[in-house]
């Protein structure tokens, strides 16, 4: 699947996971349209004031590259951008069963899946998984 980088170049999404091997790797897929996105972003930032050495890679599902941007800066989204090029239900998004934004997931620093799936970014599980891979 081919993302957007905020430069508009496009990347592939294992080459994406390739630059941040070696890392933990919180993987936020959110929309600047999406309220509940937006509603969870504090808990996101409390996320990476306490797990501060996990990569924080926001996939978005954003229609354009203005209204993506856009959101990024008016939320002051801190961390790793991309975005896909074809929506919620194109090829990164039925690759994971995309059903509902935000969606949280975590792979470990081997580049495996952690944490497939959380809703909230304070999630137990997704805390749990955080602690046990620092």
């Amino acid at each position: 699947n081919v993302m957007l980088t905020p430069e508009g170049e496009s990347i592939a999404f294992q080459d994406i996971l390739k630059k941040y091997k070696g890392k933990t790797i919180v993987i936020d897929v959110w929309a600047s349209w999406c309220s509940d996105c937006i509603k969870g972003m504090p808990k996101v930032k409390a996320l990476q004031n306490n797990f501060p050495d996990a990569t924080y890679l926001f996939i978005s599902m954003d229609k354009t590259p203005e209204a993506w941007k856009k959101g990024i800066d008016k939320y002051e989204v801190n961390g790793e951008h991309y975005m896909a090029t074809d929506g919620m239900k194109g090829i990164f998004g039925k690759s994971i069963n995309l059903d509902w934004i935000p969606r949280y997931m975590i792979v470990d620093k081997t580049g495996k899946i952690a944490l497939y799936k959380a809703i909230e970014a304070d999630d137990s599980k997704l805390i749990e998984t955080l602690k046990k891979l620092q």
